[in-house]
């Protein structure tokens, strides 16, 4: 969850739904604040193509109409995953694998924009123009340097077959769409993120463009000195993390690579044909592991800073100095707009916080007209560990809610707690919440440290038990292990070798 400075929305939520899943994303999507909106107010300065002979591709690109396409729509694309990932060191490693294959395009006079999005979702595409998006999510599944060539190449073929032209139609559609969801949520962030999703639908390319896109993506694999196997490779990667993420029936992929890049054993099969052409599987093309397992040393994985961190059933924010339990069997979701929580018996949270303004009674404050079904009579002022605190209860449909907003200096936070009606879970849920809320000290702030891939040596002692026991941010230590360093059933480790962990 991100901070928020705008004033506080007066907005009314939409009747839920009756499904736990639906009502997650009611909770997601309906309460959205305009006061999140300043997210999407940022500049961008250009960036510098990765070639031998770097140049401002704003500059190249100014009079291409496709470019000024992917132009428009980019600010939205990189606010609605989190920001741009900044680190000279990722930077670097990226240009030189995109430098590589730019030098093979079909196409010698495009010029490329390459993008790291600050997000922990796996996911890569292309806008018309040359607009490349890979996250720093996908940087920490893949294991080497030709598997991000693989993505990367994959999305070049987009571009270069012009398939986003192709599309041009749809936008067209799509933007009408957009422009109504724009006016009915009065471009508050829900439309905002709506726009945005419109865009990435536009990235969904048709099955046989995909297809297209693998044999130019395999093709400039092998002609850039990578391996050419690395697409079959990691397409095989992001499989096993679908298995992995399908253990989690809440989890939200709408945002990641699998969504608009399904995969296949026809497309596995068919990577593999092509890359035969180079030669046999383990004797061609360049890996670069080395230098790639390097470049991901200290990696951002999972939460960024500025939105916070999960650790178990503790939500903290360093940057806004707060931090709450949720009850056991939850599971936090922290997203940049809110952080969700889901649990047993149907029950859902949600957390979010805006800018108080000159709003002075928290009383007031939640009688504005902002919930509906508000029920008057439940409204009462408290103290929760020393902050002025209202809370309230709502209901509509087949829902109850307890919503209770706290005041830490010029913000609000607010938690929105729902449950079937006459469900008996609904006071201890929120009454969790509301207890173990508070500030944190300075030494809580100071000792929080967000997670990073970090690379290790592994020694005579070690096994894949006690490498995946040094993992953290997860309770699935060894399936993540094995998944982050695609590791098959069976495999085992050897000393020298080395690997990926995810530690502070």
């Amino acid at each position: 969850m991100r901070r928020d400075t705008a004033p506080p929305a007066v907005l009314q939520t939409a009747r839920p739904r009756s499904s736990l899943r639906k009502l997650c994303v009611l909770l997601g999507t309906s309460l959205l604040l305009s006061a999140c909106q300043s997210v999407f107010d940022q500049a961008y300065t250009p960036n510098v193509a990765p070639s031998d002979k770097p140049q401002i591709v704003d500059e190249v690109q100014k009079n291409d109409p496709r470019a000024q396409m992917g132009a428009r729509e980019h600010p939205r694309i990189v606010a609605s995953y989190g920001g741009e990932y900044r680190d000279a060191k990722t930077e670097r490693l990226v240009a030189r694998i995109a430098g590589a294959l730019t030098a093979v395009s079909e196409n010698p006079n495009q010029s490329f924009r390459i993008t790291i999005l600050n997000s922990p979702a796996i996911n890569a595409f292309a806008l018309p123009g040359g607009y490349l998006y890979v996250t720093r999510g996908l940087l920490a599944l893949a294991n080497d340097a030709s598997e991000v060539a693989a993505v990367l190449s994959h999305e070049m073929g987009h571009v270069t077959a012009n398939h986003g032209i192709e599309r041009q139609r749809r936008e067209e559609a799509e933007v009408i769409a957009s422009r109504v969801v724009a006016e009915v949520l009065s471009s508050d962030l829900a439309g905002k993120q709506a726009l945005a999703r419109g865009k990435l639908r536009l990235a969904a390319f048709s099955r046989q463009q995909e297809l297209q896109a693998d044999v130019i993506g395999v093709r400039m694999l092998g002609e850039a000195g990578y391996d050419p196997y690395a697409a079959a490779r990691f397409l095989d990667s992001m499989a096993a993390y679908a298995r992995y993420s399908a253990v989690d029936p809440d989890s939200d992929q709408s945002l990641d690579f699998l969504s608009s890049h399904p995969n296949s054993l026809q497309r596995v099969d068919l990577a593999r044909r092509h890359a035969r052409n180079f030669g046999q599987e383990g004797t061609v093309g360049d890996r670069g592991r080395d230098y790639y397992i390097a470049g991901i040393d200290g990696l951002l994985y999972g939460d960024s800073p500025q939105e916070g961190y999960v650790r178990g059933q503790t939500f903290l924010h360093g940057t806004l100095g707060i931090r709450f339990d949720v009850p056991p069997e939850f599971r936090i979701d922290n997203k940049v707009e809110a952080v969700l929580a889901t649990g047993p018996g149907e029950t859902a949270i949600r957390f979010d916080g805006v800018a108080a303004g000159d709003m002075t009674s928290l009383r007031n404050y939640l009688t504005s007209g902002w919930v509906a079904g508000l029920q008057q009579s439940t409204v009462r002022e408290l103290q929760i560990n020393g902050l002025p605190a209202a809370t309230a209860r709502a209901s509509a449909d087949r829902w109850d809610f307890d919503v209770t907003v706290i005041r830490v200096n010029d913000q609000i936070f607010r938690f929105l707690t729902a449950v079937p009606k006459g469900s008996t879970t609904l006071v201890s849920t929120a009454e969790t919440l509301r207890s173990t809320f508070r500030r944190m000290t300075p030494e809580e702030i100071a000792s929080l440290k967000p997670l990073r891939i970090r690379i290790v040596t592994v020694t005579a002692n070690d096994t894949l038990a006690s490498l995946s026991a040094r993992m953290m941010g997860t309770d699935r230590k060894l399936d993540l292990f094995k998944l982050i360093n695609a590791l098959p059933a069976g495999a085992t480790v050897s000393p020298g070798q080395k690997v990926k962990i995810i530690s502070e």
